[in-house]
């Protein structure tokens, strides 16, 4: 089987998605997926990655995955990375087809049927547009009355959120109250009120549902040190189940000094690529929980090195998915092969509604658990009517 075409997908309503669609001159056609900048990604696929593997084997997975590292841009979740992450789950997409078998079995068989869930409590518009990871593009709105607005949920109502959640059997949620007030100083500063009001969705979780749920605290890397520190005291009542990015991951030994204050793990973190990042994260002695991204890390290849370094270090792994459709369902896989995968991340707001507009199938969540759709490979594909729904735009490399 030969590599014939590299195709590339994005619709204008999510212009943060891209898809990678590689075709073989057997008639098989894997999808892979990325998010952010995706004309950026776009354009490295076609210029940097389609010369050098149309023509090739799809299924020479690892050998694809170690020539398309370049000679710059490899050490960081950073355009090239991202373009290879997609490309690499359409590898794995074509050989699950090719054998009629999973991803899941494909990595080495199913540690689990299903795995828990937690829901990340973003709203329907979240990180929408291609401005990128601010408050701006969070669609905040206190009066917003749409259905699955759980980021303002969170902010406003956690209390009659965090009951929403358990009625549809969901035990664990992320929330992320610390961003509006990190603006406003760069993260250098938290005053005592703004601390006090950011607050206030715990308390209210707690008095509501006491002990049934569990509270992740999401802080996108916005904080300096010391007020991160200030903040995890201030949330020891709480018992918070982790702390996901509460600084930036570019001077990793800074954790130590958050991990010796902090009453919950550290959970970090999606913005690092390739196993040598996240090596250096283990080797703080202060990583917990350790977050991938399939879409930023290196792809499925990458990710299960990943889970199993951080199984050597006696640590669980939770995939990221906020971003689309497929990296939720490659996750999925992945969680439901690792060891050492202890929970996989979802968005009820966006698998409960426009997620369901782009794809043919989804994985199914259910009492707080999630498991894998049905079929060979991811068991998903594009929706065919994509472009009768969508603005959808096309490009396509093919062997000269």
């Amino acid at each position: 089987m030969k590599i014939t075409a590299i195709e590339t997908v994005r619709i204008a309503e999510r212009p943060n998605l891209l898809w990678v669609e590689v075709h073989t001159d057997e008639g098989i056609t894997g999808l892979g997926e990325t998010f952010f900048m995706s004309e950026t990604v776009e354009a490295y696929l076609h210029e940097y990655v389609a010369p050098r593997v149309i023509g090739r084997d799809p299924l020479q997975i690892d050998l694809l995955s170690a020539d398309l590292v370049g000679y710059v841009g490899f050490r960081s979740s950073g355009a090239e990375v991202r373009g290879n992450s997609a490309f690499d789950i359409a590898l794995w997409d074509i050989f699950g087809k090719a054998t009629n078998l999973p991803i899941t079995q494909l990595l080495g068989g199913f540690s689990r049927s299903e795995i828990r869930t937690y829901n990340t409590c973003a709203g329907t518009e979240y990180i929408k547009k291609a401005t990128g990871q601010t408050t701006a593009n969070y669609d905040l709105n206190a009066k917003s009355a749409k259905d699955y607005d759980d980021l303002n949920g969170f902010l406003y109502r956690a209390d009659e959120l965090a009951e929403s959640l358990l009625a549809d059997g969901i035990t664990a949620m992320k929330i992320w109250p610390f961003d509006i007030a990190a603006e406003k100083t760069r993260g250098q500063y938290i005053s005592l009120p703004d601390l006090k009001s950011c607050l206030e969705p715990f308390e209210k979780i707690r008095k509501a549902v006491g002990d049934k749920i569990d509270i992740m605290v999401e802080f996108h890397s916005m904080w300096q040190l010391l007020p991160a520190q200030q903040i995890a005291k201030a949330l020891t009542p709480y018992q918070t189940f982790w702390h996901e990015d509460p600084i930036k991951m570019d001077s990793l030994s800074s954790l130590k000094r958050y991990a010796e204050v902090s009453p919950a793990p550290i959970c970090a973190s999606e913005t690092l690529g390739s196993r040598w990042a996240f090596r250096d994260l283990l080797e703080t002695n202060a990583a917990g929980v350790v977050m991938l991204d399939l879409s930023w890390c290196g792809g499925l290849s990458e990710a299960r090195k990943i889970a199993a370094m951080a199984e050597a270090w006696h640590l669980p792994v939770a995939p990221h998915d906020c971003t689309g459709p497929i990296v939720l369902t490659a996750s999925t896989h992945l969680s439901l092969n690792a060891p050492n995968a202890m929970v996989q991340e979802s968005v009820r707001a966006f698998y409960n509604t426009w997620y369901r507009d782009l794809v043919t199938n989804l994985p199914t969540v259910k009492n707080g658990m999630i498991t894998i759709p049905e079929g060979p490979g991811l068991g998903t594909e594009l929706n065919p009517d994509l472009g009768k729904v969508f603005t959808v735009s096309r490009r396509k490399s093919v062997v000269d």
